[in-house]
Parts: structure tokens; C-alpha cells; sequence
């Protein structure tokens, strides 16, 4: 059974909360990521109006100092209000206290809200943050990757987030985690997903080690020239961690245009 990659469970402010279920589940087979890392991961605070809570359900990336890459399916109401989502950005561990406001919300035209979702391709989503965010050792943003830019398959590259750890798992963890997947060659991933696998997604993982759950919209990076730049946004997948079913991500160069049309022409 195929699965979003969105951690629904509530929590109000910077609490974690407890589940029974076994079904979310989150980056799978690492372990802590320690201070300043990774310093483009944001967590997505989203507000549910029917519970008033905030609940820290998706993840994302810094990409230029007013903007944010995550998940389109990781924005889920149709006309989604700005007030409803904050940004927690240079910190690896949960803090609702100290997150930004998200001043405009666009999420990719050709994404499917209501039929496909994540498997009809195009689940990407940019954030428009209320201000430029400063540098800092904690804070920076992602390199994009060149348009020519290629990551053969069997390249070693990281994912990171904040979903739970492993199906047996109950607790969300505190704080966020890294694990290494390697890239699979599109061809590989179409032999078990199908025609399902369309040329803007790629696959990265392997058995015991892989994003899921609560993972949506992180990003996955990849060494390019000795630097790190994005290669892929967390969308969605077949269970977790399984073999022969690694983790499916948007491609990022396949929205590069789309990405610098409106981060360049905004006002």
C-alpha cells in the first residue's frame, strides 16, 4: 500500500506527542544529526483550526534567504492560508517557539490536489518567508544543481527529517535525523514501481535505510564539485526502509525554471 510521506499527528507548541499506531513512520536506519549540519532543513509547523494545535508535519529546505522548497502534497488545503503555516529554521531539535511566518504559499501548477497526488509528479511547493533569513553557523541555504548536473546510480547522498524512526517505533524523535541512501537508476525503480515513476521523480534507498513518514518535503543532497546541492524534495513511496522499494523524490532539476521564475520575479 502506497503512502504519503505527511506526519498528520497534532502537537501544541513545542510539546511531542505520543501514538500507539505503527504506521508513521519517519527517516529510517540513521540517527542524530548534530548542530548546524545540515542548516537548510526547515520544519513545517502547519495549525489545524479544528484542534487549534500546531503540529511540526512536514519538512523543507532553505534555498535562497526568502525562500523555502518542500512538498506539495505537504500543503494539503486548496486555498491554503498563510497564517496557518511557520517555518522552524537552524535548529535540530522540535521548536514551534522560534519559527517564521510564511508570508506566500505556490505550489506547482501541474500538481494533483484532489486525484493522483504525489504519484502524478510535480509535488513541489515554494514558501515565501515574511523576511530574508541571515546567515549564520545554524542557518544557510542549499545550492541548487545545475541543469546539466547527473548523480549516477550507486551515489552515495543524504536525506534528513523529523518523522519517526522505525514502524515499531511510537515516539517522534526529538531530534532531527540524517541517513545516507544511495541514488537507484531510474530503470531500477520502474521495475517494481511501474509506470509510476515519471521523469521529474528519482529513487534513493536501500533495505533499512530510507525516508517515510513525517519525512515530506525534506531534502535529499547529494557531494556535487565538493559542494552540497539538493537533487530531490521528499514526496512519497511504498512502505519504508523495504528492499527493492527505495523512497521516491521530486527530481529538482526538472523544476529549476519553475523555481527561478518566481523566486526572480517576485517582489
Amino acid at each position: 500500500m502506497l503512502w504519503l510521506l505527511v506526519l498528520t499527528l497534532p502537537c501544541l507548541g513545542g510539546s511531542v506527542p505520543v501514538t500507539s499506531g505503527t504506521e508513521l513512520v519517519g527517516i529510517v536506519g540513521g540517527h542524530d544529526a548534530a548542530d548546524g549540519k545540515w542548516p537548510w532543513q526547515v520544519g513545517l509547523w502547519v495549525f489545524d483550526p479544528t484542534s487549534y494545535q500546531w503540529s511540526l508535519n512536514c519538512g523543507g529546505s532553505l534555498i535562497y534567504p526568502q525562500w523555502v522548497l518542500t512538498a506539495a502534497h505537504c500543503i494539503r488545503e486548496r486555498n491554503p492560508e498563510t497564517r496557518h503555516i511557520k517555518v522552524q529554521l537552524g535548529q535540530v531539535r522540535r521548536s514551534y517557539n522560534d519559527s517564521v511566518q510564511v508570508a506566500r504559499i505556490i505550489r506547482h501548477p501541474n500538481y494533483s490536489l484532489e486525484n493522483e497526488g504525489p504519484e502524478g509528479g510535480a509535488d513541489v511547493a515554494l514558501l515565501k518567508l515574511e523576511a530574508p533569513v541571515q546567515p549564520s553557523n545554524l542557518v544557510k541555504w542549499i545550492r541548487l544543481p545545475p541543469a546539466s548536473s547527473a548523480f549516477p546510480p550507486g551515489s552515495r547522498c543524504w536525506v534528513t527529517g523529523w518523522g519517526l524512526i522505525a514502524p515499531e517505533e511510537s515516539l517522534l524523535p526529538k531530534n532531527l535525523q540524517e541517513v545516507e541512501v544511495p541514488i537507484v537508476a531510474d530503470e531500477i525503480c520502474r521495475q517494481h514501481y511501474g509506470n509510476r515513476i515519471t521523469e521529474d521523480m528519482l529513487c534513493a534507498g536501500s533495505e533499512g535505510r530510507d525516508s517515510c513518514r513525517g519525512d515530506s518535503g525534506g531534502p535529499l543532497v547529494c557531494k556535487w564539485r565538493g559542494t552540497w546541492v539538493q537533487v530531490g524534495v521528499v514526496s512519497w513511496g511504498s512502505k519504508c526502509g523495504l528492499p527493492n522499494f527505495p523512497g521516491v523524490y521530486a527530481r529538482v532539476t526538472s523544476f529549476l525554471p519553475w523555481i527561478h521564475l518566481h523566486i526572480h520575479s517576485s517582489p
